[in-house]
C-alpha cells in the first residue's frame, strides 16, 4: 500500500484553494458566453413571451423547489448544518452548465437562455428575500448575491449575444473554443471540488445529507417533467434539465458573507458531483425520448 505524505495533500489542497477561484470564473463564466455566441437575440428572447413556459418555470423556480428542499429538510432527520445546505440548493436554480447538458439532451438552446435569465434575475430578486425566512441568523444584502450572478452569468450571456449580433462568423468561431475551454473547467471544477472537500464528503457518509440531496434532484427532475407536459419536447427537456441543475455558486454567497458550520458548505459542494450524475442520466434519457419523437401526417409530434 502507497501512502501519501501529509504534507503533500495539503499542498495539493493549497493548490487547489488557489486554482478554484479562476475556474469558477470560466465554469460559468465560459458556459453562459458560449450559449450567447450561438444564439439570435430576438430568437433568445423569444421564449419569453411562452406563458405556459414562464409559468412553469416561476413556479418551479420559487415555489416548488425551495418547498421541496425545505420539506425535505424538515422531514429528514440530519444535522441543521447539512439541512440549511440544502435549502440554499433549492434557493439557486440553473446551473452555468445547463447549455451543455440541454445540447446532450437535443433541447432548445433559444429556450434555454431564456430560462437562465429568468433564473438569474430571480435569485437575484427573491434569495435575500428568502434568506431571513430559511436561516435567520444569515443576512445578506442584494449586492453580495447579484453581484457574482450579474458578472458570471448575466454578463457573458449578454457578451455573447452581442458578439453574435455584431458579427455572426466570428461568434460562430469564437463559440468552438469557448465551449471546448467551458467543458474543460466543468472537468476540472468537480476535480478541484473532490479534492477540496473530500474529507466533508466522507463524513456526510451515514448523516442522511448525501442521499437526501440525491432524492431532492431526482423529485424535482421528475417533477418538472410531468408538470412540463403541454411543451414541446425541446422545451421540456430545458425544463426539466434547469430545474434539475442547481446554480451552487449562487448557493455559497451567503455562506461567504458570514461565519457558518464548513458542513454547510461541504453539503452546498456536494451538489457538483450530484447535479452533475442526475443531469447527465436525464439528459441521457431525455436525448432518447426527443429522437423517438416522430412528426405524423398531420404535422402533430408523437412520443
Amino acid at each position: 500500500m502507497i501512502a501519501v505524505p501529509g504534507g503533500s495533500l495539503d499542498q495539493l489542497r493549497e493548490y487547489a484553494a488557489a486554482a478554484l477561484p479562476a475556474i469558477v470564473l470560466v465554469f460559468m463564466a465560459g458556459n453562459l458566453a458560449a450559449i450567447g455566441l450561438e444564439l439570435d437575440f430576438k430568437r433568445a428572447l423569444a421564449p419569453l413571451r411562452n406563458r405556459r413556459f414562464v409559468a412553469i418555470v416561476l413556479a418551479w423556480d420559487w415555489i416548488l423547489c425551495p418547498g421541496v428542499a425545505w420539506l425535505l429538510a424538515e422531514i429528514v432527520p440530519m444535522m441543521r448544518p447539512y439541512a440549511l445546505g440544502l435549502e440554499l440548493i433549492g434557493l439557486a436554480p440553473a446551473a452555468p452548465f445547463l447549455p451543455m447538458m440541454v445540447r446532450r439532451a437535443n433541447g432548445d438552446l433559444a429556450y434555454t437562455a431564456a430560462f437562465m435569465l429568468i433564473a438569474a434575475l430571480g435569485t437575484v430578486l427573491f434569495m435575500p428575500l428568502a434568506l431571513p425566512l430559511v436561516a435567520p441568523g444569515l443576512k445578506v444584502g442584494i449586492w453580495p448575491v447579484a453581484r457574482p450572478l450579474i458578472a458570471l452569468i448575466l454578463l457573458p450571456l449578454l457578451a455573447g449575444l452581442s458578439i453574435r449580433a455584431l458579427h455572426s462568423i466570428l461568434a460562430k468561431r469564437l463559440q468552438v473554443y469557448v465551449k471546448r475551454v467551458a467543458d474543460i473547467a466543468t472537468l476540472g471544477l468537480l476535480v478541484v471540488i473532490c479534492i477540496l472537500h473530500f474529507g466533508g464528503f466522507v463524513q456526510a457518509i451515514g448523516s442522511l445529507a448525501i442521499g437526501t440531496q440525491f432524492l431532492f434532484a431526482i423529485i424535482v427532475t421528475v417533477g418538472s417533467y410531468l408538470m412540463s407536459g403541454g411543451l414541446a419536447p425541446e422545451q421540456r427537456s430545458v425544463v426539466c434539465l434547469g430545474v434539475c441543475t442547481r446554480n451552487l455558486g449562487a448557493a455559497l454567497a451567503p455562506l461567504l458573507a458570514v461565519a457558518t458550520d464548513p458542513r454547510t458548505t461541504v453539503m452546498v459542494a456536494l451538489g457538483v458531483p450530484i447535479n452533475l450524475i442526475v443531469t447527465f442520466v436525464a439528459a441521457r434519457w431525455l436525448a432518447r425520448r426527443n429522437t423517438m419523437a416522430r412528426p405524423t401526417n398531420n404535422g402533430k409530434e408523437v412520443p
